[in-house]
């Protein structure tokens, strides 16, 4: 499987736009630039003041940043920062950019159970002490007439909370709820014990 790696050229935006005009991203004759990124098999794209070049490797983009500090410097243009890049697949960014928050963390702040599990009763008054079990080890519970529903803050607590009561782990928060305004979930009551409010 190919990396992916970018040069991040930040420029003002009568730079950026020149840059771009030689890398033949807008309405100019191709020229010899693009003509050999091309035959590199590279990807160049703009945004505004910035400009990305993509490689497959980290080989590629070095020989590329050759090339772009070349054109540059003809241009007379001084960037504001060039930055190579690698994706960072399993965290879904780039190397460079601040690790995002946890989605199960947001789903949290915004007062929802990111996971839920459900757990089959054989009667209502067997739903009925189950769930207040579960609210005394500290779990957000709502109870309907044979099963509870019990909020969990990741998706382990939650399959070893199934494994332990032979419930079905769910994915919960806003997204399952967004549809139900009447969500039963929305109260946020606070974290205790071992599990959470839903």
């Amino acid at each position: 499987m190919p990396d992916d790696w970018r040069l991040r050229i930040e420029l003002g935006d009568e730079a950026a736009g020149g840059l771009a005009a030689r890398l033949g991203l807008v309405d100019t004759e191709v020229d010899e630039l693009a003509e050999e990124l091309r035959d590199r098999k590279l990807a160049v794209t703009h945004d505004g003041p910035t400009v990305y070049v993509y490689a497959d490797s980290a080989a590629a983009l070095e020989a590329t940043r050759r090339v772009i500090d070349r054109e540059l410097a003809e241009l007379d243009v001084a960037p504001l920062i060039v930055v190579a890049e690698h994706w960072l697949a399993g965290e879904d960014r780039w190397d460079d950019e601040a690790p995002g928050p946890d989605d199960d963390d947001e789903t949290l702040e915004e007062g929802y159970a990111p996971w839920e599990v459900r757990i089959p009763c054989r009667s209502h008054h067997e739903a009925n002490e189950l769930a207040d079990r579960l609210a005394e080890e500290g779990y957000g519970v709502v109870r309907r007439w044979r099963y509870v529903i019990a909020g969990c803050a990741s998706k382990e607590d939650a399959e070893a909370l199934a494994a332990r009561l032979h419930g079905e782990v769910e994915p919960g928060g806003e997204l399952v709820w967004d549809s139900a305004r009447t969500n039963p979930f929305v109260v946020f009551t606070g974290i205790g014990g071992g599990g959470i409010p839903v």
